[in-house]
């Protein structure tokens, strides 16, 4: 492939122009993107009633290559009927993440029975009764119900509900397997597990750091706020162990200067070992204290635990700091300068951060840093993890957790005279393991790929395949739909966002709620996600109980419920009429004030983590490609890191020459969990030397169930492999 020197810029518009011909011309496909939607992919908040490309601040046009990848998925045409007759499961499973994402539309349900070798269409009446059926054999605690970020708040809390009343706790979504870390560190730092700070603060701020993230890839939209920053003589500090092209230099093709001369993004671009950033972050907040540029009165006033903190951090040695970071000294001094010069300051990052057996840490982390400075508590600078999924904040709101929080516990009791589970219920790698000992018997999912998002696919698919029934609500095939495969597997079509009969609503990593109106069926036979939980729960809970499920059809009528029950969605009860969308109240940080019990931030202190990795060995982090939307493959090719396929392993020259091999030669890749064999050795200067990068999912047969022990996040990018011939 030819490499790119620049992230966005003409290839990005020719991909635009090309996908928008693809998927039935331009206009067609405009018409879809301006449609009064929230944004099918990443989290930062686009569309509503301002109507598609459009930001929380306002401004036209927005548009991102994961958004229209998206859009034209879920435009393509129909699985035919005879699919299913044609292509067995074991073909299927032969098939790519894209080949599968790339055979059109689901549009009936369909049943795989184990000791046959092919799904086949049944009826919808079928489909419901089979699950009914099933769910009334089994006690509450055989099942578990997993949701995705793409459903709505409306179809979200419906099935938590519904599960609830069922009578489980067993209720977890799919932050489990990304942000869970930075939910748990962030609320055990500032009070809220979500972002301090709204999107008009980023573009305010003179220094944004960027860690463990690739956003021109993953967040394409967030790249226009960066950009401003840089314009108005603002710095980025980037920390990755990988030098993302995206990240050096981006073009936007709606700012003119940037897509003509391209924008510098990276002031100073870092490069820690993986599983490095806990220590490069404690040496930051230690440099800081040596030059005095802490705000002694905010962290007096503030915060507990400053005293034990600081005294905590004189003690940890340079030494140690350089050598379990992989940074030097003056690498860090210089950041910590920026840092103390700068005025407003936003700490960013993603999953880098998340995906470690010490998540939490690396979050409380940075939670510490920017309380140093006074940077949490006022506006134009904040906390801000970038969450990957549109909707993924939006179903922890709804309660979607295995512990609902008290007040929505004590609020759905009294308003619905309902009688609640109270058994503490599993997270999602708990259920894995609990399906695995076959203590579970049934699983539901809402959206996603369950088989696809786990560690150790071995072991997931072990876990999966061992259950009596399981249920997917899908728009497209995934890896899910034909690894892991219970005695009974049905799957159901649903409607994109955009498809939906009624308005439904969605949350954006700032806190901002947003409507969207649904739009025409391009498809006869997908249902919405509403209309399937509203029937599912008639038929298991019967229409006599404190929920009438028919008029649970209605998503006006769940808003009026949600309004009533989880706090700070008052606005929610009449949202359709007045079509005013709104900030959660209770979220936004401007002034000192935490929603803790002593209304301060807390300081935590951390021993730093060994790095990983000897002799042989590399640490090894899976990643999203730039033709990727989390476990959804649209492209093979990753444009901005120059590889043309999937079924690589990513290494510095240094250590391809180190191990006797050569470039371009097929390998083993093996950790202490499993091995995959027949990877393509690609020599790529842009990683540190000692590490290794190869892509998620296909290469989570080598991830460890191992799990940071406060958010079960398991440890996607902290991974020992070694490479034979």
């Amino acid at each position: 492939m030819k490499k790119v020197t620049s992230g966005g810029g003409w290839p990005a518009v020719w991909y635009v122009l090309n996908k928008a011909r693809k998927s039935g011309g331009f206009w067609k496909t405009w018409k879809a993107l301006r449609s009064k939607n929230a944004c099918k992919t990443c989290a930062v908040g686009m569309g509503g009633q301002q109507g598609g490309m459009v930001n929380e601040r306002g401004r036209f046009p927005e548009i991102c290559k994961k958004s229209l990848q998206a859009m034209a998925a879920d435009m393509q045409g129909a699985i035919n009927d005879d699919f299913w007759s044609t292509y067995s499961v074991p073909q299927l499973q032969a098939m790519s993440p894209r080949d599968l994402e790339h055979c059109g539309r689901l549009n009936t349900p369909v049943l795989f029975e184990r000791g046959t070798q092919y799904y086949r269409p049944i009826t919808w009446d079928e489909a419901f009764e089979r699950i009914a059926a099933k769910l009334a054999a089994l006690t509450a605690e055989e099942t578990f119900w997993y949701f995705s970020g793409r459903s709505s708040n409306e179809a979200g809390f419906l099935l938590q509900l519904m599960a609830r009343l069922y009578g489980t706790n067993n209720v977890n979504n799919c932050s489990y397997y990304c942000h869970q870390a930075s939910g748990v560190g962030l609320q055990s730092s500032v009070g809220s597990g979500t972002a301090t700070l709204l999107l008009d603060d980023v573009e305010h701020a003179d220094l944004v750091f960027v860690i463990g993230g690739n956003p021109p890839s993953n967040h394409p939209r967030i790249m226009t706020t960066l950009a401003h920053v840089r314009k108005r003589g603002g710095e980025v500090i980037v920390i990755n162990p990988v030098i993302e092209t995206g990240l050096v230099n981006f073009r936007i093709p709606s700012i003119v200067s940037s897509m003509l001369f391209g924008t510098k993004i990276a002031t100073q671009y870092v490069q820690p070992h993986i599983g490095g950033d806990l220590a490069l972050l404690t040496g930051i907040a230690k440099r800081i204290d040596e030059l005095g540029a802490q705000d002694v009165n905010f962290l007096t006033n503030s915060c507990s635990g400053y005293e034990e903190w600081v005294q905590h951090l004189r003690g940890v040695p340079w030494s140690e700091i350089q050598e379990r970071s992989g940074v030097s000294q003056p690498e860090i001094n210089a950041m910590a300068e920026k840092y103390a010069a700068a005025r407003n300051v936003v700490f960013s990052w993603t999953m880098g951060i998340t995906h470690h057996a010490h998540g939490v840490q690396n979050v409380q982390a940075i939670a510490n840093l920017a309380l140093m400075r006074g940077m949490v508590g006022r506006p134009n600078a904040g906390l801000l993890p970038i969450r990957g999924h549109s909707n993924v904040q939006g179903i922890g709101s709804m309660g979607v957790t295995p512990k609902l929080k008290d007040a929505v516990f004590q609020n759905l009791e009294e308003h619905f005279g309902l009688k609640l589970p109270t058994a503490a219920g599993l997270d999602t790698m708990a259920c894995m393991e609990a399906a695995h000992a076959r203590q579970l018997k049934f699983g539901f999912c809402l959206g996603g790929n369950l088989y696809g998002s786990n560690p150790d696919s071995t072991y997931a698919e072990e876990s999966l395949s061992r259950l009596e029934m399981l249920v997917h609500l899908s728009t497209t095939l995934n890896t899910g739909h034909a690894h892991g495969l219970a005695d009974e597997t049905i799957i159901l079509p649903v409607m994109a966002r955009d498809e939906e009969p009624q308005a439904t609503t969605q949350e954006s990593m700032f806190n901002y709620v947003r409507l969207s109106d649904g739009g025409p069926a391009r498809l006869p036979g997908p249902r919405s996600e509403v209309e399937i939980i509203a029937v599912l729960g008639e038929k298991v809970l019967g229409g006599d109980g404190p929920i009438d499920w028919r008029l649970m059809r209605d998503t006006g009528r769940i808003r009026k419920a949600i309004a009533q029950v989880v706090p700070g969605f008052e606005q929610l009860d009449n949202i359709d009429k007045t079509k005013k969308e709104f900030q959660i109240p209770g979220r936004t940080f401007h002034t000192p004030q935490f929603p803790t019990p002593s209304g301060r931030a807390t300081l935590h202190s951390h021993s730093l983590p060994e790095l990983q990795g000897s002799g042989d060995q590399l640490r090894l982090m899976t990643v999203r490609s730039e033709g990727q939307f989390n476990t959804v493959v649209y492209e093979e090719e990753d444009l901005y890191r120059g590889q043309d396929r999937r079924d690589v392993i990513l290494l510095h020259p240094d250590d391809i020459a180190q191990r006797g091999l050569a470039p371009e030669q097929r390998v083993c890749v093996r950790s202490d969990t499993g091995a995959l064999k027949n990877v393509l050795v690609r020599s790529f200067e842009k990683i540190r030397a000692g590490n290794a990068l190869m892509y998620y999912p296909e290469a989570n047969v080598l991830v460890s169930r191992h799990s940071d022990p406060q958010s079960r996040t398991p440890a996607f990018k902290g991974v020992l492999v070694r490479i034979e011939p």
